[in-house]
């Protein structure tokens, strides 16, 4: 198993991976195993990867994990995430108010049914945070209500901490933070 910063040579892989778990592409009954929402076009993964942003991790030359991660000015083409952050300046994490200077939109993130609870998620986590915290203090993310998987495995796990809440187009969301200065083996529960 290979974690590393994605390449452009990576982008095939990140969208078959992204294809699998798909909330449109899952049945009701597999989107309790966990799901992503945001669907990436090749030239948005190569944005991605050109900022040095995109996680993966690789195992016997397939993509079978990745976490994106990056400014919110680039993820402000998806409108959920605008809505998202002009709710920062009523949310604290830590203290001090979130804003969109001092953190980055992390996810979505997908590992691959067949290496989930392999610790991989920490793994790729811990990668990223490292990479990451050279540039940000913070970061913040949703998680729809619905996938209570994902949230088990940031709060009880990575130790996120949800820190409000809200809804977009008929659906829930909770909003998280992280501090990239701890690393997740500390900060897990």
């Amino acid at each position: 198993m290979e974690i590393r910063i994605a390449n452009i040579a990576d982008i095939e892989g990140v969208l078959a991976l992204q294809q699998l778990y798909l909330y449109d592409s899952l049945a009701e009954s597999e989107r309790k195993n966990g799901f992503v929402t945001t669907p990436f076009t090749p030239q948005q993964v190569e944005a991605v990867i050109s900022d040095q942003a995109l996680f993966i991790a690789v195992d016997e030359g397939k993509v079978v994990a990745y976490i994106f991660a990056g400014s919110w000015e680039f993820y402000s083409q998806w409108p959920i995430f605008p809505y998202m952050t002009s709710l920062f300046p009523g949310l604290t994490f830590k203290g001090s108010t979130v804003s969109i200077e001092s953190s980055f939109q992390y996810g979505p993130i997908c590992i691959d049914v067949s290496y989930r609870g392999s610790g991989l998620l920490l793994s790729l986590f811990e990668f990223m945070r490292q990479h990451m915290a050279k540039r940000y203090p913070l970061t913040a993310t949703f998680i729809n209500k619905v996938n209570v998987r994902s949230l088990k495995a940031h709060v009880d796990k990575l130790g996120w901490r949800v820190i409000g809440n809200f809804q977009y187009n008929d659906k829930d969301y909770w909003i998280l933070a992280y501090d990239m200065g701890i690393p997740a083996v500390v900060n897990a529960k």
